[in-house]
């Protein structure tokens, strides 16, 4: 084996290493957790299945299913799948209170919140909302369905706040393929930048923020920007290379002394950007990594973009960032914003890096949370999974962030005296799970430290 490679593999698992502490008293935490969440459930073996799910979307199981996760506790499949695919609870409660909280914990003044599509490959006709539609993770169009999600972003932390399900248009006019996924009968067609606005009018007041971003699938229609600014959001949003704009800042054509005065050409992102000559690129540092500040290229320039009707947009803000890549060339983003021009480069690089460490959260949330991993075809099934997953990469993340934490006095949670007080008043424990967690006891005295939750890196 390389060298190399072996130094860099010890280094990865010593960051991927927990200390047996930080494990102590992980169900009663997570029964703790689960509280705010489940008030709004009125029955309390729903409020059961709540913990039951979240304990098997949080465990090593490979298929993290109804049928997986019901195994897991010894129990019959039927209750916890009626509990995901049949009984009509509402989840928007559950999301209110995720969203509440990521913006009293993580919130800041000048927080971002990210709007990012994902999508789920599927084999099968049948489920909701899968159809033949773009693809973002393969980058191709593919038989899937397709996630709105909503997340938010600051200098603390990166989270998930909210979901919202795409049904195409091939969904909404078949009323019999809707009613037969028990698509509710009120849902009409709305577009993705349309069920985005919609989270934001919900959420959006209780996410501490000063910008709006988003992938070029967002950023790519005019409208969206238009809503935004109406709403009096501030954006800066990802755009195709192959955008028309038109340089407002590039001194125009000479006046013949007849009819309109010229203006620039339009002309396509990639091929103006080819254009610039290396005097008109600034290098800032946007943050530290693991080989040293990590470095990029980047340009401002006031613009107008053509849209999609052939009429002129607003005056924005043109942003462009580029990354020297291991093959040694560069990988250009390019973002459109109705941010002042005077705003500063390190501003606008910190608000386009929040679009691209929010994915970091899908990967760890279909990773370790299962996001991805359910077997559901209906509306009620594919809400309620969506809802528990996110909840459980919102507990990971709290558990992360507190097994960073150095000062003991703010990890009382984990003295396994106070957890034992816990377990034995209200925070009645599933055997199943206590059973796991004297294996995990047991191990850490075999070994001082021990591999077990990969989220806590």
């Amino acid at each position: 084996m390389d060298q190399r490679y072996k130094s860099r593999l010890k280094e990865m698992m010593a960051q991927a290493e927990v200390d047996p502490k930080l494990i102590d008293g992980f169900s009663s935490r997570l029964e703790t957790f689960v509280q705010p969440f489940s008030a709004s459930l009125a029955v309390p073996q729903q409020k059961r299945h709540t913990v039951e799910y979240l304990t098997g979307l949080l465990s090593r199981l490979e298929h993290k299913t109804g049928e997986g996760i019901a195994y897991l506790f010894d129990q019959e499949r039927q209750g916890l799948q009626t509990f995901i695919g049949q009984v009509p609870w509402d989840d928007a409660p559950l999301l209110r209170t995720l969203a509440t909280q990521i913006g009293e914990d993580l919130g800041e003044s000048d927080g971002v919140i990210v709007f990012d599509p994902s999508a789920f490959v599927k084999k099968g006709n049948m489920s909701v909302g899968v159809a033949r539609q773009w693809c973002g993770r393969l980058g191709k169009v593919e038989n899937c369905q397709v996630g709105i999600y909503m997340a938010y972003a600051s200098r603390k932390n990166y989270a998930i706040v909210s979901v919202r399900l795409y049904l195409h248009e091939e969904w909404t006019k078949d009323r019999r393929r809707c009613k037969a996924a028990g698509v509710p009968k009120e849902t009409k067609f709305r577009t993705r930048h349309e069920l985005a606005l919609e989270m934001l009018d919900e959420h959006g007041s209780l996410l501490p923020h000063s910008w709006v971003t988003g992938d070029d699938e967002m950023g790519r229609p005019a409208s969206f920007r238009l809503d935004l600014r109406a709403r009096g959001e501030r954006y800066l949003l990802a755009v195709p290379s192959n955008t028309l704009v038109r340089d407002l800042e590039e001194t125009p054509p000479a006046y013949s002394g007849r009819g309109r005065y010229p203006m620039n050409p339009f002309s396509r992102l990639d091929r103006w950007c080819g254009q610039l000559p290396e005097s008109a690129w600034t290098t800032i540092e946007v943050r530290d990594a693991e080989k040293g500040p990590l470095k990029v290229d980047v340009v401002k320039r006031r613009v107008q973009a053509r849209s999609p009707t052939g009429g002129t947009g607003p005056e924005e803000l043109l942003f462009i960032m580029r990354e020297r890549q291991s093959d040694e060339k560069f990988k250009h983003d390019y973002y459109l914003s109705n941010t002042m021009s005077e705003t500063l480069l390190k501003e606008l690089a910190r608000v386009a890096k929040a679009e691209h460490r929010v994915e970091e959260c899908f990967k760890r949330a279909k990773s370790e949370s299962g996001l991805g991993d359910y077997q559901v075809r209906n509306w009620l099934g594919w809400h309620h999974h969506q809802t528990l997953a996110l909840l459980a990469a919102w507990f990971l993340n709290q558990e992360t962030r507190r097994g960073k934490n150095r000062d003991p006095r703010a990890d009382l949670a984990a003295n396994a005296s106070i957890d034992r007080k816990h377990d034995r008043g209200i925070f009645k424990v599933q055997r199943s799970v206590d059973a796991e967690s004297s294996q995990h006891a047991m191990a850490s005295k075999k070994r001082a430290r021990t591999v077990l939750f990969p989220s806590f890196s």
